[in-house]
């Protein structure tokens, strides 16, 4: 039988995949807009997707739990800028991101009341809010390309 502990851990765990995935697709679309003036607002998006990563491994081992390693939700994100991607420009890179961020924010939102009281304070009063950070920066960002 599945206890509240390992159903906190593969929520968590989904949330770490999906910032693992966000990394690698910053880094990427950070690659690709070598020398664009949007390169500054992506790096600051990237390391907060990090420093979620972080805390998402730490939460996960407090409870006694395995990390997860590799990226999950945002993949078809990341493969936007896969082999072959140098043709997407600048407002389709920060526009894949910002529906990249989308996705996030409603994993954090929607799997709230699946974590453990401490679990779920860590998301509302630490991951929530750097997750709406960011998508209001792509947004932001997204409609100053346009």
């Amino acid at each position: 039988m599945r206890t509240g502990t390992d159903k906190s851990v593969d929520v968590l765990n989904e949330l770490l995949r999906g910032e693992i995935s966000a990394v690698e697709t910053y880094r990427q679309a950070i690659d690709k807009l070598d020398g664009s003036t949007t390169r500054g607002q992506l790096e600051g998006c990237r390391r907060s997707h990090e420093q979620r990563i972080a805390k998402l491994r730490d939460q996960v081992m407090r409870m006694g739990g395995q990390p997860a390693k590799e990226s999950g939700a945002w993949g078809a994100f990341a493969r936007l800028f896969e082999g072959g991607a140098t043709a997407f420009g600048e407002k389709a890179a920060v526009a894949a991101l910002e529906e990249g961020e989308d996705h996030g924010l409603k994993l954090y939102r929607d799997d709230l009341e699946k974590l453990d009281p401490a679990s779920r304070t860590l998301v509302e009063i630490d991951l929530l809010p750097a997750q709406e950070r960011t998508h209001r920066d792509m947004s932001a960002l997204k409609h100053t390309l346009h």
